[in-house]
């Protein structure tokens, strides 16, 4: 049994020493993050642009603002700040990298529950990271949740909008997604969450603008629908999400956030369904069930013990 000031998945006894409330406005932070972050892939798939192209534009837009915000509020971005969110703008720029290349490529349902599977990285990660230890029951429903994430692959290989290489670069972007929760955790107490966003965003921005002109994308201007939507992304799931969702992490477990994210493919998936036309079939639905299922029973267990 864990000490009253050690719950299992916060080893740092943050739960213990937050009031009530911060542990909520936490939990409901990270919840409008996660559904802004749900619909970034839908909107990507319906920007007419590359992906790397996307996150370039989007990135600097989302960046500059931040900056703007900082130097108003009397804190510009210093060398500490760029030194300290260098990791998680390195992780954060292969994620979006991947991810958005990865939308144009796969199916959007594909992509986001590939995704979802970032809970049962991070599990295995937080014994050596954070001294979490992992039950033989979570390990269990750890390879029922993978079982159904190729479930979903399997049932969508006949479809028209399902590519091999989409859902490669979408295993890669939950990586690089996982590093990015790890890193936000461990900037508490050396930048300010706004700093660690505005920070990987820079990185971002200054990793994938060369990475798109070396592939051969273009960055020309967008269209002004494009520009639009590069706006909705970048004010809304870039500022809103990653701002928010930074905040709610210094104040909520590493494994609660994480965990959270499994509403990023329903959020997708519905929308996807709606605005894009794309299927949903009885095969795919019911592996996302034994998806979202397996990861709510590690949650269900972490929260008993």
């Amino acid at each position: 049994m864990t000490a009253p000031t050690e719950r299992a998945g916060d080893p740092n006894g943050l739960a213990a020493r937050l009031p009530a409330s911060e542990n909520t406005l936490g939990l409901i932070g990270a919840g409008v993050a996660v559904t802004a972050w749900g619909a970034s892939g839908v909107l990507a798939k319906g920007i007419d642009m590359d992906g790397l192209a996307i996150s370039a534009y989007r990135f600097w837009m989302y960046a500059l603002a931040m900056v703007v915000v900082l130097a108003v509020r009397g804190s510009p971005v210093t060398m500490h700040t760029m030194r300290h969110s260098m990791a998680g703008g390195i992780a954060l720029a292969l994620d979006v990298a991947f991810f958005f290349s990865a939308v144009k490529l796969t199916t959007i349902v594909d992509a986001t529950v590939i995704g979802s599977m970032q809970p049962v990285i991070l599990m295995f990660a937080a014994g050596p990271l954070f001294g979490e230890r992992i039950g033989a029951r979570n390990a269990g429903w750890a390879g029922v949740a993978l079982a159904g994430a190729v479930g979903v692959v399997m049932a969508s290989s006949g479809t028209p909008e399902w590519n091999i290489q989409g859902d490669l670069l979408s295993a890669g972007a939950v990586f690089a997604w996982s590093g990015y929760f790890v890193f936000s955790k461990r900037s508490k107490g050396v930048i300010s969450p706004t700093e660690f966003t505005v920070g990987t965003a820079l990185w971002v921005a200054l990793i994938t603008t060369p990475l798109a002109a070396v592939f051969g994308q273009d960055l020309s201007p967008p269209s002004a629908v494009s520009w639009f939507w590069l706006t909705v992304m970048a004010f809304g799931s870039g500022i809103l999400g990653h701002s928010v969702m930074n905040w709610s992490l210094v104040r909520i477990p590493l494994w609660v956030g994480s965990v959270l994210t499994l509403l990023v493919p329903v959020v997708s998936s519905l929308l996807a369904w709606a605005f894009l036309n794309e299927a949903i079939t009885t095969a795919q639905a019911l592996a996302m069930a034994v998806v979202i299922g397996a990861l709510s029973m590690i949650v269900r267990s972490d929260i008993d013990s």
